[in-house]
């Protein structure tokens, strides 16, 4: 059948409507287009013949040269095309000046221009003679741009506006567009109703929900602190989707949640897949290690992520080495670590701890050396205990007097006050005790 130009006229504005309602990229990139049969609409076009006026071939032909002036690049002939039209508006009848806007609307979303786009639209809507399925695909693209537009509060008006006219099931795009906007709004209460009705469909379908369907769900029972939802989701999103930051995230939820053992199941599944590749998840991961008393592995992740260039070689990260060193019990181990974070920091504090390590495997003269550079460079956080771990090697090295004299200054301290005075008595008498038996010994 050769379809009349009128005809021709409404199916290439209907699929004007529709391309724009593919084209609008929202937030969250959902795809939000209203089911529109281009044929159906047609039909239904033809069956309302006495309640929509008849577009005039000579209303067609001039918005059609406007259409394809605009397609070819002139946009700004083509929308003087439109004004020209536009002036002899009170000659035209409501269906011909809606077909009007509606080129005015898509030219004006092909210049990027929403609203001058969404003013537009919202006049095709306003006229009574015109299809009910250009209204309703119109209306719903309206909800759209506002979305593109970052207008939240007209997003719900015209998804109203579009209740109100449409009897046909509603599509995901609806459920989609509606939880967006809620979330948007902040709303997450009646953006879970929508996200999760649409997921709910999906599942009784016996299909896979799409992925952002589901990011989406999270985000929202994240913002209500509905963390054990979160952790559901989570779960979901791994066995689907398969993800490295999935995997991440979801460790990272069982231990806010207090299930130590699946999150170190979890980042540890992740780490051997190849998941874990930043730095921030390899220090969970050796975090996870640590919290879970496996130092030793704890070390390992870190220093191979130093080594690999994936942590920084700054102090902070070497000392986290040495400490996890020290926790599995390999004090000779953590020395070089501490070293290099020593080297690193203008603090003492990382000396100091170098200086109880050296006390620790016996290394006396490397334990009042490290000790004397912890209180030369200061701002330490414990400066008795570097007394103290001079004080005790000294001791060692049978240097009494400075050990005496290094405890004396840790008893100034209030932390460490008992324990010094107590070193101190010990050394005198040791100090008494050696002089007695070098005099003996004469």
């Amino acid at each position: 059948m050769k379809l009349s130009p009128t005809a021709k006229f409404l199916k290439l504005t209907l699929f004007c409507t529709a391309a724009i309602s593919t084209s609008i990229v929202t937030p969250s990139a959902l795809s939000l287009i209203p089911g529109l049969n281009v044929a159906t609409a047609y039909a239904e076009q033809e069956q309302k013949t006495k309640r929509v006026p008849a577009l005039r071939e000579k209303v067609y032909s001039q918005l059609a040269r406007a259409q394809k002036l605009a397609d070819d690049g002139d946009v700004k002939t083509g929308l003087e095309a439109l004004d020209s039209i536009q002036e002899r508006a009170s000659s035209m009848n409501s269906y011909e000046i809606a077909m009007m806007h509606n080129f005015y609307g898509f030219i004006y979303y092909n210049e990027n221009d929403l609203p001058k786009a969404i003013a537009s639209f919202e006049k095709v809507v306003a006229e009574e003679a015109i299809p009910e399925s250009l209204r309703l695909s119109t209306t719903f693209s309206l909800a759209q741009l506002a979305m593109a537009n970052s207008d939240y509060t007209k997003v719900i008006a015209f998804l109203d506006d579009w209740d109100t006219i449409n009897t046909k099931p509603k599509t995901e795009a609806y459920y989609l567009l509606r939880a967006q906007t809620y979330y948007q709004l902040k709303d997450y209460e009646k953006g879970l109703e929508y996200i999760s009705q649409v997921i709910a469909l999906s599942d009784n379908e016996g299909k896979a929900p799409k992925e952002n369907w589901l990011v989406l769900q999270r985000a929202m029972y994240y913002s209500l602190n509905q963390t054990g939802k979160v952790v559901a989701v989570l779960e979901r999103l791994v066995k689907l989707y398969n993800k490295p930051e999935y995997w991440v995230q979801l460790s990272g939820m069982y231990g806010e949640t207090g299930q130590e053992k699946q999150q170190l199941a979890v980042i540890e599944a992740a780490y051997q897949q190849g998941f874990l590749t930043s730095k921030s998840d390899l220090r969970q991961l050796a975090q996870v290690y640590l919290y879970n008393g496996l130092a030793f592995k704890a070390a390992d992740v870190m220093s191979d992520a130093i080594e690999k260039g994936i942590a920084e070689q700054n102090a902070k990260n070497y000392a986290f080495v040495a400490e996890a060193m020290i926790q599995a019990k390999e004090d000779e181990k953590s020395i070089k670590y501490f070293v290099k974070a020593a080297d690193l920091s203008p603090s003492g504090k990382y000396d100091q701890r170098l200086a109880e390590v050296y006390v620790n495997t016996e290394q006396y003269e490397e334990a009042a050396d490290a000790a004397r550079k912890a209180l030369d460079k200061g701002s330490l956080d414990f400066e008795s205990n570097a007394f103290v771990a001079l004080g005790m090697a000294q001791y060692n090295l049978q240097n009494f007097d400075a050990s005496i004299l290094a405890f004396e200054q840790a008893e100034k301290h209030k932390k460490s006050q008992r324990l010094a005075q107590q070193w101190i008595k010990y050394v005198k008498r040791e100090k008494v005790h050696a002089e007695t038996l070098r005099t003996a010994l004469l």
